[in-house]
């Protein structure tokens, strides 16, 4: 995410580095540096221009103190001006209303479908929401198949009308079928096209005065930079949107779209996809999407992370049986899964300081457990229960059934073993008394 942006943003701070104060001669060297990598992430020139102005204005305004050094000053105004331009503060989505009528628009491709699903999967399990997902795509081939998969793996009822052309009466039916049922969030899927056209505008404005939605927004594929922001000033002139939703924000993301939107629509941006699982949906925070443009990682969206897939009563018998020396194989494979419910696990390692950078090169993926899982799975309930169980007859055993080699195996064994010393030593640690 940011990849190519972050290091040239890194580049221009050196420019800074050793000078003894902020000058107009080194400020100026560095923001035309900062100018060139906000173009070349493809934002909005305007945009790019009027943001290294206030920088400018700002560095040139303030004293460097002398515990702070000149490019640690412009770093910290760049990240304070750079969360400005993306919205300040974190907006979040009207579900109030009986039911709450949320619409989605976009181009086909941008990906509405499936945050569609995204959404009715975060307001049913973090926010304790009955959910209805409203199918009103009648031209796509499989849209409404798509959809019904969709909310299948979620647990969430799809309405749809095979013998309906008509989007609009679908939607007016779908809120009389939630009322009725006791949904109270619906979701419309809407059609999209390969760039924007008359009809589909006239389509989805109808739907809109139709239903009259407490939420409109407008979903965009972040990877397509400033025909992106283009795009969402012609259906923010026709819908006059809420929010926005970049998706694929685990791609291959130039930056330019999340940097420009705000200043160009003024809209904000509420919420960002980053993957293709139903859980990869965060809150887009402003100051924490800067800290990671920054590679300064977001410690804050780790933790929350975390926090979503913890069970306090899961951790308590797992540190029992931490402290008892009984932590298994089970517990092992248990850990994996949720450390794999949590995301993208590039995504996830790039939040801690520093790591992004240096992990920018490596393939790292859900795929990258895959040996783990196969060798855990080859092994009997017993051998997982007991790891010092596990001789060399067992060994070659698991070799031929995991299709793995003997190193890997053994490697895996030393891996779990050092980790359960490592858990031992932690649990045997006592925090200090701390007097207030």
């Amino acid at each position: 995410m940011f990849e190519s942006l972050s290091e040239r943003l890194e580049r221009s701070f050196k420019i800074l580095k050793g000078q003894g104060k902020i000058t107009e001669i080194n400020v100026a060297e560095t923001l035309k540096d900062v100018r060139k990598a906000l173009l070349d992430a493809d934002v909005n020139y305007k945009v790019a221009k009027t943001f290294t102005d206030d920088v400018k204005a700002k560095a040139l305004g303030q004293n460097v103190l002398l515990a702070v050094k000149p490019n640690e000053l412009m770093v910290k105004i760049v990240h304070d001006e750079l969360a400005q331009l993306m919205g300040g503060e974190h907006v979040d989505i009207n579900i109030k209303g009986n039911p709450a009528v949320i619409l989605m628009s976009g181009l086909q491709g941008s990906g509405k479908t499936t945050f569609s699903g995204k959404l009715a999967n975060m307001l049913k399990n973090k926010r304790g929401k009955k959910p209805l997902l409203v199918a009103c795509d009648v031209y796509r081939p499989a849209a409404i198949e798509q959809l019904r998969v969709v909310g299948a793996q979620i647990g969430v009822p799809v309405y749809s009308e095979l013998d309906s052309k008509s989007p609009i009466d679908i939607a007016q039916n779908a809120i009389k079928q939630a009322k009725k049922d006791g949904n109270d969030v619906v979701i419309i899927d809407t059609a999209g096209r390969l760039a924007v056209d008359e009809q589909m505008m006239n389509e989805i404005a109808a739907i809109k005065a139709a239903v009259s939605p407490h939420e409109i927004l407008f979903v965009v594929d972040s990877m397509t930079g400033q025909d992106a922001v283009n795009t969402a000033k012609e259906f923010n002139e026709r819908l006059n949107f809420d929010g926005v939703v970049l998706t694929k924000l685990d791609g291959d993301t130039r930056g330019g779209a999340a940097l420009s939107i705000r200043s160009v629509v003024d809209k904000p941006i509420k919420f960002v996809g980053t993957g293709e699982k139903m859980e990869a949906i965060d809150l887009f925070h402003p100051a924490r999407m800067a800290d990671r443009i920054l590679g300064m990682g977001d410690i804050v969206s780790l933790v929350e992370r975390a926090q979503e897939q913890f069970d306090e009563e899961e951790a308590r018998k797992l540190s029992k049986k931490i402290a008892k020396n009984q932590f298994d194989f089970n517990d092992f494979m248990g850990q994996i899964q949720q450390i794999k419910k949590m995301g993208n696990l590039k995504d996830l390692a790039s939040m801690i300081p520093g790591v992004g950078k240096a992990i920018k090169d490596v393939d790292l993926d859900d795929k990258s457990f895959a040996g783990i899982e196969a060798i855990i799975q080859s092994m009997t309930p017993y051998e997982r229960e007991n790891p010092t169980s596990l001789n060399n007859s067992r060994k070659n055993r698991i070799v031929r059934g995991s299709g793995r080699d003997i190193q890997e195996v053994n490697r895996l064994l030393k891996q779990f073993n050092e980790m359960q010393k490592m858990m031992r030593m932690v649990q045997k640690q006592k925090l200090p008394n701390i007097k207030r």
